[in-house]
Parts: C-alpha cells; sequence; structure tokens
C-alpha cells in the first residue's frame, strides 16, 4: 500500500481527536487480517479495546457494535463503562487494498506508549501507528 495513503489515512485521524470535549488519543493498527478472517478481525479489535480499557482503569466495560444500533456502522465499536456508560474507546474497521485496518481511538490517560505497545503485541498486528492531537508518530 502507498505510503501516502496510509499518512492521509493517518492525517484524517488526527483530524478526527482535534478537537473535542475531552482529550483523545488513538491509533491505526494495520493487520495481517482479509475478509476471509473477519472473527479474528472482531477478537483483535475486542482485544485492543481491551488494551484500551486496562490503562483507563474505569473499572468494567462492556462493547457496543454497529449491529446493536442502527446510529453505528455495522464495522464500528465502542468501548463503555457498565456504570453510566461513559466512552472509553472507539473502533472503526476498514477494508483497504484487501486487509483490514482499525482505527482506534480513546480517551487520553497519559499512557498512549503503553496502550500502543499492548496493542503492537496482539495477534494479527502488521504494524501500529500512534496518533494524538499534535499528529502521528513515523
Amino acid at each position: 500500500m502507498s505510503e501516502t495513503v496510509n499518512e492521509d489515512l493517518y492525517r484524517e485521524t488526527v483530524e478526527l481527536l482535534q478537537p473535542g470535549d475531552i482529550e483523545l488519543a488513538g491509533a491505526v493498527v494495520h493487520t495481517t487480517y482479509d475478509s476471509s478472517a473477519e472473527s479474528l478481525l472482531h477478537q483483535l479489535t475486542l482485544d485492543a479495546g481491551s488494551a484500551v480499557a486496562e490503562h483507563a482503569a474505569v473499572g468494567d466495560t462492556y462493547v457496543y457494535s454497529g449491529n446493536d444500533s442502527d446510529e453505528f456502522g455495522v464495522n464500528q465499536h465502542q468501548g463503555l463503562t457498565l456504570d453510566g456508560d461513559d466512552f472509553v474507546w472507539e473502533c472503526q474497521q476498514l477494508l483497504r487494498e484487501g486487509t483490514f485496518d482499525l482505527v482506534l481511538y480513546w480517551k487520553a490517560t497519559g499512557e498512549h506508549d503503553a496502550v500502543i505497545d499492548d496493542i503492537r503485541a496482539l495477534d494479527g498486528v502488521e504494524r501500529v501507528v500512534g496518533i494524538t492531537e499534535d499528529g502521528f508518530e513515523g
């Protein structure tokens, strides 16, 4: 995939994080999964969300998915707290040139590098690019 196409996605993700009511951080997760591996992609999405929630230290969370509501796209998922339905993370799954990329963002916790490291360690991850309101790494 062309680096320019990826950089456009990274810039769009930076714009998604700005400006908002809360400070957000995020990542673009390039996966090795194609459309034949959607169950593995779903598990990766849940695992990445769990990594975010663990560092956010917000207690128990659940996943609200596009399948649950007509307000979301089918490939859009959101992690919410059990007490209060507070936003923890959101993820969009994009099929690009044969494999999926995850655009994941969350309420900034000050542990951005640790979250990125945890996501990098997950199965099916090819590359992770950290995103903040100030830009992207790499």
